[in-house]
């Protein structure tokens, strides 16, 4: 008989847990979600209040089946997923599939794996919060209505296999019109005056307020400071105080650990996960920036022992949201003592990231002088400024110093000293300069900056930022890209004794590292849902509905209501798209008349991407279309007709090697070269319009030796059959098939006999999904009743667990009926 089984989401977690509790205690992991929505239309009961079917996930029977064995013969179940509503729900749908006895069940919770707080679990178990589950559910519900319906629209009036979302459109939107603003901007030049003066063998830098907008205006403001006197006429010196950033929540990690470690939004999660299961930091999906008690002392004792009682200042944080829940943490370390967590690198580096800015909130604030000089110049009455800082007292700058985003101004960040001035003290000028500066656009979005952006919307909540990152760039709307800039010429004017001279120097402008990019999908998509489902992708609706799924959780609101009171006009915006044409809507765009052939030119969507047209079908002469893709960083919106005629000189010939031709052209997946029948992928350095024939030829021959290190052994008289190395090691192509070689068994030696029985041996993978045109059979069967779908015995229908036993014997006749109202509807 076992005493108590504990439930927790995760395996590590679980070996976490089980060695703070004794013997009495067994941990079991029920690897995330047991149970979720069939993926067929019979998952939500619209007419029955929205009423969802769950079904247990295939992947989870065995684990179910395990769970409900241990559960019958434990005294008590203790659920203890995570908390928040994806956890409460998990330990609800746990409760119902494994079919708990509510007598025997307690829901724990905490937000740290340490055994105090464990212990502290155990003394003090609660019932299952419904409020949350069903916050939980009514997202999940909205988020099934809205992409099961929305979805089969684009591909019909679009493209097919596109997917639309609730949270994930909202954050395209944001990236396409960034996108779009910044391929509107139109830069304007200014020159910035600077000057740097000797000063007792140091150098002091000063600047003009203002900028000039000509380089005649620049030119002349130089032209009357030759043989000018500079004077200081004003010191102002000025107290300053610099505070700390209160400790981390989810989206402030993933910003910081984006900007500090250069991580992905999913790879800081993924990190922090693998350090709360460990135990060393608290829970890291929050968007609270409060401590507790305990934690504030623990961080003040450590800040004490490191660095003295006058570098501890103890605050207590208040998060801006209405919507933060307060009684949970932000994300700190379980013991500020320890500054090792790990010996794995990047869980280190998270660690001490954490660590520092959990300390550095409990520090005492930095004492900064400023000193701001006025320099009078005798021939004009404007003025030159410089400032300098002086730290009086580092406090929590000891420490931590928070970095910005690269559209942020650094006008914070601490300026270095100024040589000893006073009142009226000449000085020598060394020289001036004119510059000239551009005016910059809006910078693309990181992963980080988008979460911090959606966040400030009210957009999504901590567990959703990082899957709706992914999403994006797994849908193939947003790309994360690194691109080279472009060299632009700049004017600098020198002023150095009495001449004045003029260079031009050349920068590169527009670099981008690691930056957010629609794809052309991502603007048709988006217009398309802009113009005829606003309400979907409204930054305002969007953080309405959050803070609906809020209310919902505390209890405010009813979940069918809320549900209720969106699908109703949206439901009936999809009803009014069959009515749209599908020309309309599809991107396409028509450029012009190409000036060579006299033939038309369209740039649309494909199934492949964007691609340019040139002419039409002839049924008559039996004349073809031309066919160009767009290359990277080509939009349909923008595309120019010079752009396009471009295209159409790929394929070209690039060179000779080995008495064949080298082609570059653009395929499906993207630029390539082709040389006797085989493709090199070029890669994202090399542009198929500028390679050059020794570029290929390396590309060519590095390809080669990877191919000849990969292969071990092939069979002249079977080309089809060979023995390669891969990633996971050795295995047999057969054709376009992967086979296992059985253990034992020496790659080098196989026999073609062999490798022949081996591939015959394994099955034909299953396809991977995709849209087959209905034959009558299908249509037929679609056409059977409800009733006679898969089994309703192993759907159980949403209810309280109160209700659950009442309700089982009617159970298989609602679920039928259910099916039945959500086939007509």
């Amino acid at each position: 008989m076992i005493k108590n089984l504990v439930i927790v989401e995760s395996p590590a977690k679980a070996k976490t847990i089980e060695g703070y509790l004794g013997k009495d205690f067994i941990v079991k992991s029920s690897f995330g979600h047991v149970r979720d929505l069939p993926k067929d239309n019979n998952a939500i009961d619209i007419n029955n209040g929205f009423k969802p079917t769950y079904v247990i996930s295939s992947d989870k029977k065995d684990i179910v089946a395990q769970l409900r064995k241990l559960a019958k013969e434990a005294e008590v179940v203790w659920l203890a997923s995570d908390d928040d509503r994806e956890g409460e729900a998990i330990s609800w749908h746990l409760s119902e599939a494994l079919n708990l006895n509510d007598a025997k069940t307690r829901r724990i919770v905490f937000r740290e794996i340490t055994k105090n707080a464990i212990l502290n679990a155990i003394d003090t178990p609660r019932g299952i919060d419904m409020d949350l589950v069903n916050a939980q559910q009514a997202r999940r519900v909205l988020d099934r209505l809205v992409g099961f319906e929305l979805s089969p629209v684009l591909w019909k009036k679009i493209k097919t296999g596109l997917s639309a979302g609730r949270v994930q459109s909202v954050a395209v939107r944001l990236v396409v019109e960034r996108e779009r603003e910044i391929n509107n901007f139109k830069a304007e030049a200014s020159f910035r005056i600077t000057a740097a003066f000797d000063v007792e063998g140091k150098t002091l830098e000063a600047e003009l307020p203002t900028k000039y907008k000509t380089e005649e205006d620049a030119q002349a403001f130089l032209q009357q400071c030759i043989g000018a006197n500079y004077t200081i006429d004003n010191l102002e010196k000025k107290p300053l105080k610099r505070s700390p950033a209160p400790p981390f929540t989810t989206s402030t990690l993933q910003q910081e650990a984006s900007r500090k470690l250069y991580f992905s939004v999913a790879q800081t999660m993924t990190v922090a996960q693998r350090l709360y299961e460990a135990g060393k930091i608290s829970y890291m999906r929050t968007d609270s920036v409060n401590l507790s008690e305990e934690a504030i002392q623990g961080a003040s004792r450590e800040i004490e022992t490191s660095f003295g009682e006058k570098f501890v200042k103890t605050r207590r944080f208040k998060t801006k949201s209405s919507s933060a829940q307060e009684a949970h943490e932000a994300i700190r370390p379980t013991d500020f003592s320890k500054m090792t967590a790990s010996d794995d690198r990047n869980e280190q580096r998270l660690y001490e990231l954490i660590w520092k800015r959990a300390i550095a909130s409990q520090m005492a604030d930095a004492k900064i002088e400023k000193t701001t000089v006025t320099i009078g110049i005798s021939t004009k009455p404007e003025k030159l400024v410089a400032t300098g800082e002086v730290i009086k007292f580092e406090g929590f700058l000891k420490v931590y110093i928070e970095s910005k985003d690269d559209e942020e101004l650094e006008d914070d960040d601490v300026k270095g000293m100024l040589p000893p001035l006073s009142v009226g003290q000449q000085i020598s000028l060394r020289q001036m300069l004119a510059t000239q500066r551009y005016s910059r656009p809006a910078a693309r979005y990181t992963e980080a900056s988008l979460v911090k952006k959606l966040e400030e919307l009210g957009i999504g909540r901590p567990s959703t930022y990082a899957p709706t990152i992914s999403t994006i760039q797994k849908r193939g709307y947003v790309e994360k890209d690194t691109r080279e800039g472009k060299e632009r010429a700049y004017q600098v004017l020198t002023l150095k004794g009495d001449n004045i001279t003029s260079q031009t120097k050349t920068e590169i402008t527009g670099a981008e590292k690691a930056k957010l990019f629609p794809t052309d999908t991502a603007m048709v998509v988006n217009d398309f849902l802009v113009d005829h489902f606003p309400n979907v992708i409204d930054y305002s609706f969007t953080a309405r509905v959050e803070a609906e799924f809020d209310e919902i959780a505390q209890g405010q609101k009813g979940w069918e209501a809320m549900l209720k009171n969106f699908y109703g006009d949206f439901h009936q915006k999809i009803e009014n798209s069959e009515t749209l044409n599908r020309a309309d809507v599809s991107g396409a765009r028509e450029l012009g008349t190409d000036p060579v052939s006299g033939k038309k030119m369209i740039a649309k969507l494909g199934r492949f991407g964007p691609y340019v047209q040139l002419g039409e079908e002839n049924t008559e002469t039996g004349e073809k279309p031309l066919y160009a893709s767009l290359r990277k960083g080509q939009f349909i919106g923008n595309l120019t007709i010079e752009e396009a005629q471009d295209l159409f000189k790929l394929p070209r010939v690039v060179g000779v090697f080995e008495e064949k031709d080298m082609t570059a052209a653009i395929g499906r997946f993207g630029p390539y070269i082709r040389h006797d029948s085989k493709f090199y992928s070029l890669p994202k350095t090399l542009d198929p319009m500028l390679v050059t024939p020794d570029e290929a030829v390396e590309l060519i021959q590095a390809k080669r030796k990877s191919d000849a290190e990969k292969l071990i052994k092939s069979f002249p008289e079977n080309p089809d059959i060979q023995v390669l190395n891969g990633r996971f090691g050795p295995y047999i192509v057969a054709g376009k098939k992967n086979v296992k070689i059985p253990k034992g068994k020496e790659p080098t030696e196989l026999t073609l006999q062999e490798c022949l029985e081996l591939a015959e041996a394994t099955p034909e993978k299953k396809g991977r999904g995709g849209f087959k045109k209905k034959t009558e059979t299908d249509a037929a069967a679609e056409k059977k009743p409800a009733a006679k779908k898969a089994p309703a015995k192993k759907a159980t229908t949403a209810k309280t667990t109160a209700a659950k036993k009442t309700a089982a014997k009617a159970k298989p006749t609602k679920a039928a009926a259910a099916k039945k109202a959500t086939a007509k509807k």
